[in-house]
């Protein structure tokens, strides 16, 4: 992988993978600069290390905007975009969700996150031989229904889909997004806390947590590694599972460079009944 010096925003960088991300970058001596929303240690112990933070509350219109002209005006040009921000809340059936908790969700998970992207697009790097990366991060819900997570899920599945469309529009930078798996973070807790009203999953995040059968931090930062190092054709409008794919190795990188649908968004059974 290039431990060329590089400059890598994340947005949500007190998240635990977007804290953790930052570290392994600052110690190959790249530019980081970063977001979170409230004060906490992790915080603490990236401005110790020199890092550039901002704070930006993602269901505030006017703090995303705030933040991305504070950064537009440090004249980045930047390389890596990451955007690791993601709550599971409101959790229970859409039903009982209070609607306007519902749709602040889909901001902060989808909405949001775009905003942002195109705020600091202009910013990006145009001498990365690569191009300039975006990368996001999905979760559960392409292959099957994930009751009482609805507005999580469904901004997650957009996002998907969103970097198939801005690998079309935008041919000049790189856009992918990562499924991290199980990983020991703080976004669990809201299930925890919700009990009953997550359903089948509350029992889950439990056994997962406590056996600790969960996706090591490393393997995370590696996958993302590779995604942000290897070249348009094999990863930009892709959505990558860091626990099921075959990542790193050419026989991926040369299946997916033969085939333009492979890990994106498509309907089931088209072959069924065709008139």
């Amino acid at each position: 992988m290039s431990r060329k010096k590089q400059s890598a925003i994340v947005i949500s960088i007190s998240s635990d993978i977007g804290t953790a991300m930052a570290k392994r970058w600052l110690k190959r001596g790249w530019d980081v600069y970063g977001t979170y929303r409230t004060k906490c240690r992790s915080v603490d112990e990236l401005l110790d290390c020199g890092v550039i933070l901002f704070e930006c509350d993602l269901s505030n219109l006017r703090s995303v905007d705030h933040t991305c002209l504070e950064l537009n005006e440090l004249s980045l040009n930047w390389d890596i975009l990451v955007l690791a921000t993601g709550t599971q809340e409101p959790i229970g059936l859409f039903t009982d969700c209070d609607f306007d908790e519902w749709a602040n969700s889909i901001q902060v998970n989808f909405t949001n996150q775009l905003r942002i992207v195109k705020r600091l697009i202009p910013a990006r790097n145009m001498d990365n031989i690569l191009g300039p990366c975006v990368l996001f991060f999905a979760g559960g819900g392409t292959n099957a229904a994930t009751a009482n997570y609805s507005a999580y899920t469904i901004s997650k599945i957009a996002l998907i889909k969103m970097c198939e469309l801005l690998d079309a529009e935008i041919p000049d930078v790189r856009f992918t997004i990562v499924g991290p798996g199980w990983v020991r973070t703080k976004i669990h807790q809201a299930t925890l806390e919700a009990g009953e009203r997550a359903g089948d999953n509350y029992e889950k995040t439990n056994y997962l947590l406590n056996n600790n059968e969960l996706t090591p931090m490393k393997y995370v930062l590696d996958c993302c590694d590779w995604l942000i190092n290897s070249p348009r054709e094999v990863v930009s409008g892709r959505n990558f599972s860091t626990v099921f794919d075959k990542w790193d190795t050419k026989e991926l990188s040369d299946k997916l460079m033969s085939d333009s649908d492979m890990y994106k968004l498509r309907r089931y059974g088209n072959e069924f009944l065709i008139k």
